[in-house]
């Protein structure tokens, strides 16, 4: 078992409730952590057998750029395409961060994180 991390994925997207927020959109900060099954591209050094993180860096931004709400509507959807597909990621967690939320106050952002684990198969 190992461990991928993306960290500090900056993005602009229009995620909110709020109309502004639709229009001119947010900065937003995505962190990513998965955990697989590591040994055979350790063994391989073949790109097939590993999780390619430019493949989960285009996740996050695919996923980014469809608008939501919320922030927990965005973060499941990461989180559900990554378990599509790859097969070999165990589970996942992610942190989606709006930069300067408009929410009349001075905070540096407001986060969402989320987790995700593979369900065991019954015999």
């Amino acid at each position: 078992m190992g461990k991928i991390i993306l960290q500090n994925i900056k993005l602009h997207a229009n995620h909110g409730c709020l109309i502004e927020e639709a229009k001119i959109g947010s900065e937003y900060r995505v962190d990513l952590s998965v955990k697989a099954s590591l040994q055979k591209s350790a063994q391989s050094d073949q790109l097939a057998d590993t999780v390619d993180y430019v493949t989960l860096n285009t996740i996050v931004k695919e996923e980014m750029n469809q608008r939501s709400e919320l922030l927990e509507h965005v973060a499941q959807r990461i989180l559900d395409r990554i378990m599509r597909e790859f097969s070999n990621v165990q589970n996942a967690r992610v942190s989606v961060a709006k930069i300067n939320p408009p929410i009349g106050g001075n905070v540096e952002n407001v986060s969402v994180i989320m987790k995700i684990k593979k369900e065991k198969k019954k015999n």
